[in-house]
């Protein structure tokens, strides 16, 4: 059995990775349409390997008959045109900040939360987390169920394909004017990003934390536990892809590096490296085009009872953003839409929860 899906902001970063991961992962597709706004359609976008779609206009797209809709085109068109779309009859997995905090859409990462999934019917939209979130969580699910985390202290490095095409033109653009004595002037960062760090993605809040910094808080909360105690300074670093992680968790029961290096091998998603020499961990640039969310740096925290020091690393347009939405949507076909038994997307298991 195939499905009708469409992709929304399918010129994107993110949107160009769903389609192409679809192909990837061979999804059960019968029909697959791109989806942008007005100024992109009669584009044409590539649809794995061999196929090319031409894009279609979402203010005039009709979403009836449509069994699924990745978006990914911001959380204000995802307002107005979600509702829409799920108003129709076709379920929703949303990449946008707009509704991940309503309490009736599951907020769901597959190998932490699959069984979330099955909330999707009060509303007919599955919400997609931060990709920050998302690859913090795969990493930490698998000791809280081991020890339970009672505390969480992270500081991201964050890639500036976070924020979207102009923000990586304007990576290299600096870079480059930098090499040539060339002026610099800031466009989509509020200062300078090449050979700099900005401590500050999103907009500031009343107390002093970012609205990025607030989401990985209320995020990690609502999918893994409710009771953590978590505190997030995000901050954007000079890299295309890949998003970074310096994690320190502190757990209510004894916890050591060694069974935690064990614990993090067999769970589902990671990959564990983590030699202890030059060059023994991952960074942004072998994560990127990987599927794998990967764990290094494990080591434990001798200023605090049953700490834990982890390095975390991730592709943030792949399971960041565009792998997890078909995680979803392979968590959708096998286990509610079909009507048959759960089944996997050929050649990949379906995730479950450790």
């Amino acid at each position: 059995m195939g499905y009708k899906v469409a992709v929304v902001g399918a010129t994107g970063n993110v949107g160009r990775e769903m389609l192409q991961i679809l192909s990837e992962r061979e999804f059960p597709i019968d029909e697959a349409v791109a989806v942008a706004s007005g100024r992109s359609a009669g584009r044409e976008v590539s649809f794995g390997d061999d196929d090319v779609l031409k894009v279609q206009d979402l203010e005039r797209f009709d979403f009836a008959g449509f069994d699924i809709a990745l978006f990914s085109p911001g959380a204000r068109v995802s307002a107005v045109h979600v509702p829409r779309a799920a108003k129709a009859g076709c379920v929703v997995i949303d990449n946008t900040s707009r509704f991940r905090m309503d309490p009736d859409v599951p907020l769901v990462v597959p190998e932490v939360n699959a069984e979330a999934v099955a909330g999707y019917g009060k509303r007919n939209i599955v919400a997609n987390p931060n990709c920050s979130t998302i690859q913090l969580v795969v990493a930490l699910k698998p000791l809280h169920d081991e020890a339970t985390i009672r505390r969480i202290v992270v500081a991201t490095y964050q890639s500036v394909s976070g924020a979207g095409n102009a923000a990586m033109d304007e990576l290299f653009e600096q870079t480059k004017a930098i090499y040539v004595n060339d002026p610099i002037e800031p466009r989509e960062f509020t200062k300078q990003i090449a050979f700099n760090v900005i401590p500050h993605i999103d907009d500031f809040m009343d107390d002093g934390s970012t609205r990025e910094e607030w989401k990985m808080v209320a995020e990690t909360k609502k999918i893994l536990d409710p009771e953590i105690r978590v505190s997030a300074t995000c901050v954007r670093v000079p890299v295309f892809v890949g998003h970074s992680e310096a994690v320190n968790v502190e757990f209510e029961n004894p916890i050591t590096a060694r069974r935690a290096r064990a614990i993090l091998r067999e769970a589902p998603g990671l990959m564990v490296v983590d030699r202890r020499d030059d060059g023994g961990y991952v960074t942004p640039v072998e994560a990127t085009g990987e599927y794998a969310t990967y764990v290094s740096r494990i080591r434990e925290d001798p200023t605090i009872e049953n700490g834990l020091d982890i390095w975390v690393v991730a592709d943030n347009l792949r399971k960041g953003a565009a792998l997890n939405s078909v995680q979803i949507a392979e968590v959708l076909v096998n286990r509610h839409l079909s009507g048959t038994a759960p089944r996997a997307a050929a050649g990949h298991p379906l995730p479950t929860s450790p």
